[in-house]
C-alpha cells in the first residue's frame, strides 16, 4: 500500500511538472516541434486546444490514467507518435545495455576483491590491506568522462569498435564499459569491506582446519556477503537502468533514460509519465527480487538467529595514505587560489601546461588550475553537506525498513536530472537547487545499506545473548546494533562523495544551479570535453583532480570505527575462600589414576 501510494505521489508530480515549471507548456511543445516557428498567441492557442491544456492537470493525469486500462498511454505531444511502443522499445534497450554493465561490474568487483579473497581462504589475511587506490580511481571517475575517453580511443583512434548508434552486439561493448566500470568499483569495496569478518567466523575456521580447498572457502565467503550487499545491487539495476542519461547520448543509444531526459526537457507529459511508470516498476521488481534472493540465502539464519556479526573491530588503519592524498589535493587547491579563474586570454586558448599555467588553459584561455582551485570551495563544501546529510538520514530511515525500503526503490527509479526538474519546479532555480536535488535521492544507497545490515545483526547469535540477559531495546540499540552498523554505512558515504561532488556539479552544468563560466568541476569537464583530442590536458587535469578525491575517500573510509566506549575500573576482586581437600586417592581397578573427591558444594554447581 505505501509503495502504491509513493508511486502514484511521483507519476502526479511529474503530471504537474508543466505547470510547476512556471512556464507556458504549449510554448515549449512548440519550441520541441519547430525552434523556427514564432509562438503566435493564435499558435499558441491552437497547441492549448489541440493537447487539451486548458482541462487543467488533473483532467490531463485522469486521462493518462484512463488509458492505462486499456494498453494506451496517449501520444506523444511533440511527434504524435504513440507513446507505449517507444516506451517498451526504449526500455528493451536499457535492459540489455544493464545486462552488459552488469557484466562488466561483475568483473570488476571480482577483480577489487581477490586479494582479499586470496589471503582470506588460505588463513593470512590478519590486518587490512592498505591499498585502494586504483579502485577509488574508477569510483570517482565519471561516466561521461569514461565514455568519451573510450570513445575517443578505441572508437575514433584505433577503430577496433563502433562509437555510435545501436546495431549489435559490437556496440554495447563500450557503453557496458563506461557504465560498469564505476558500479563494479563501488560494489567491490562494499563488499571487500564485509569479507574479512566472514573469514573470522567459526565456520571459515573449521572448514580451512579440514582442509576444505581455498576456492571452495572463498566461494562460500562471497555467498555469506552478498545478502548485505544485494539490496544495493538493485538500487545499482535501476541506477544502470534509468541513470545513465549521459552514456546513452554519447554513444547515441535510445534507451529510456535519454527518451525520459527529451520528454522531460520538451515537457511532453505523456512520455515522461509512462517512462517514469517503467522505471517505478523496474525498480519495484528489483527490491522483490533483492529481498527475495536475501531470504532464500540466510533465511533459515535469520528466523534462527544463528548468525555471526561480519562487522568486528578493526585494526588501526594506516595513515600515510590518507595523508599524502589530502596534502596533494590541499596543494593543488592552495596553488590556484591566488590566481583569477575569470580572467579571459584569447591569445593564450588551449595551451598546454607550462610555468606560468602549471595546468594549461581552456578554450576561452583561462587558467586551469584557477577554475579546479576555486571550483573546489564550493564543489567540495557542498559535497559534504549533502553527504553528512544522506548519511545521517539513511541511518535513521534505515531503521525503519518498511518505511524507507519502499521510498528508496521509489525515488532510486528517478533519474538525477528528472529529480534536478522536480527540485526546480517546485522551489525554483537557485544555487542550492543542485544540493537538494541530489540530496533527495542521495540517502537510498546508504539506508539499503543500514536496513540490510540491521536485518542480519538482529539475527546474530551474541544479540540473542544479550537479550536473553536482559537487555532492552534501548541499550541494544546504542551498544550492540549501532556500533556494527555506523562504520560501513560512514565508509560507504565516504566512497559515494565524489559521485555526489560530480552530480552537484553535473546538474548545475544543465542549467538547474550554478549558471558559467562559474568554475564547478562538472562544468570544467564539459565544457572542456570536445577539446579532449586537441588539449587533452583540459580533461585530464580536473578528472585527475577528481580521481585524486576519491583516493583520499577512500582511504580515510578505510580507518572509519567507532570510539572504544569507557569501561568502569573492575571491583576489587574478593579474597579466595580456602577450601581443604583431601588428599588424593587410588583407583581400585587403575593404580596409576588418582580419584579426587568432590565436596557437596561442587555438586550441587554441577
Amino acid at each position: 500500500m505505501w509503495r502504491a501510494v509513493l508511486t502514484a505521489a511521483l507519476v502526479g508530480a511529474i503530471g504537474l511538472l508543466p505547470w510547476l515549471s512556471r512556464t507556458d507548456p504549449a510554448l515549449t511543445v512548440l519550441k520541441a516541434r519547430s525552434a523556427d516557428r514564432d509562438p503566435t498567441p493564435e499558435t499558441l492557442h491552437a497547441i492549448r486546444a489541440e493537447l487539451g491544456l486548458d482541462d487543467g492537470p488533473w483532467v490531463l493525469l485522469g486521462r493518462w490514467l484512463g488509458g492505462l486500462l486499456h494498453a494506451d498511454a496517449g501520444s506523444s505531444w511533440v511527434s504524435g507518435a504513440p507513446v507505449l511502443p517507444g516506451v517498451v522499445q526504449a526500455l528493451g534497450v536499457s535492459l540489455l545495455l544493464m545486462c552488459g554493465a552488469l557484466v562488466v561490474a561483475g568483473g570488476t568487483t571480482a577483480a577489487v576483491c581477490a586479494p582479499t579473497l586470496r589471503l582470506g581462504a588460505r588463513g593470512r589475511l590478519g590486518a587490512r590491506r592498505p591499498g585502494g587506490t586504483v579502485t577509488a580511481v574508477l569510483a570517482s571517475l565519471p561516466e561521461f568522462l569514461v565514455a568519451s575517453v573510450l570513445a575517443s580511443v578505441i572508437a575514433v583512434q584505433l577503430g577496433w569498435l563502433p562509437a555510435l548508434g545501436w546495431y549489435g552486439p559490437q556496440w554495447m561493448v563500450l557503453p557496458s564499459l563506461a557504465l560498469g566500470l564505476p558500479a563494479g568499483a563501488v560494489l567491490g569495496r562494499m563488499l571487500d569491506d564485509l569479507l574479512p569478518g566472514a573469514f573470522a567466523e567459526p565456520w571459515a575456521r573449521a572448514a580451512a582446519a579440514r582442509g576444505i580447498p581455498p576456492r571452495s572457502l572463498a566461494r562460500q565467503a562471497v555467498r555469506r556477503c552478498v545478502p548485505g550487499l544485494l539490496p544495493n545491487l538493485g538500487l545499482f539495476v535501476i541506477g544502470l537502468t534509468g541513470g545513465s542519461v549521459a552514456v546513452e547520448q554519447i554513444f547515441d543509444i535510445p534507451g529510456l533514460g535519454r527518451l525520459t531526459l527529451h520528454a522531460a526537457l520538451a515537457q511532453d507529459l505523456p512520455a515522461l509519465q509512462s517512462g517514469t511508470l517503467a522505471l517505478v516498476l523496474l525498480a519495484a521488481a528489483a527490491g522483490l527480487l533483492a529481498r527475495a534472493a536475501a531470504r532464500l540465502l540466510i533465511g533459515p539464519a535469520l528466523r534462527d538467529g544463528a548468525l555471526q556479526s561480519l562487522h568486528r573491530p578493526r585494526p588501526p588503519a594506516p595513515r600515510t595514505l590518507p595523508l599524502l592524498y589530502g596534502g596533494l589535493l590541499a596543494a593543488v587547491i592552495g596553488a590556484g587560489l591566488p590566481r583569477d579563474p575569470l580572467a579571459l586570454d584569447t591569445l593564450a586558448r588551449l595551451r598546454a601546461p607550462s610555468a606560468e599555467h602549471p595546468f594549461g588553459t581552456d578554450a576561452l584561455g583561462r587558467d586551469v588550475l584557477a577554475r579546479i582551485s576555486h571550483g573546489a570551495v564550493t564543489t567540495l563544501g557542498t559535497a559534504l553537506v549533502v553527504s553528512a546529510a544522506a548519511l545521517v538520514a539513511g541511518l535513521l530511515l534505515g531503521l525503519l525498513p518498511r518505511v524507507s525500503g519502499p521510498l528508496a526503490d521509489t525515488l532510486s527509479a528517478v533519474p538525477p536530472v528528472l529529480a534536478g526538474l522536480l527540485v526546480t519546479g517546485i522551489a525554483g532555480s537557485g544555487p542550492w537547487t543542485p544540493a537538494l536535488a541530489v540530496a533527495v535521492v542521495a540517502w537510498s544507497p546508504l539506508a539499503a545499506h543500514t536496513s540490510s545490515l540491521l536485518r542480519q545483526e538482529r539475527a546474530t547469535t551474541h544479540l540473542a545473548a544479550t537479550r536473553a540477559l536482559g537487555a532492552g531495546r534501548w541499550y541494544l540499540l546504542r551498544h550492540e546494533l549501532l556500533p556494527a552498523v555506523v562504520p560501513p554505512v560512514t565508509r560507504h558515504a565516504l566512497l559515494r562523495l565524489p559521485g555526489v561532488a560530480l552530480s552537484l556539479a553535473a546538474l548545475g552544468f544543465l542549467g538547474l544551479g550554478a549558471q558559467p563560466p562559474s568554475p564547478e568541476w562538472g562544468l570544467l569537464l564539459a565544457e572542456n570535453q570536445p577539446y579532449a583530442e586537441r588539449a587533452p590536458w583540459s580533461v585530464l587535469f580536473p578528472a585527475a583532480v577528481l580521481a585524486l578525491l576519491g583516493a583520499l575517500a577512500v582511504t580515510a573510509a578505510g580507518g572509519v570505527r567507532l570510539p572504544r566506549r569507557r569501561t568502569r575500573p573492575a571491583d576489587p576482586a574478593p579474597p579466595p575462600v580456602e577450601h581443604s581437600v583431601p588428599a588424593p586417592r587410588r583407583h581400585p581397578d587403575r593404580p596409576d589414576a588418582l580419584l579426587t573427591p568432590v565436596s557437596a558444594s561442587q555438586t550441587d554447581e554441577r
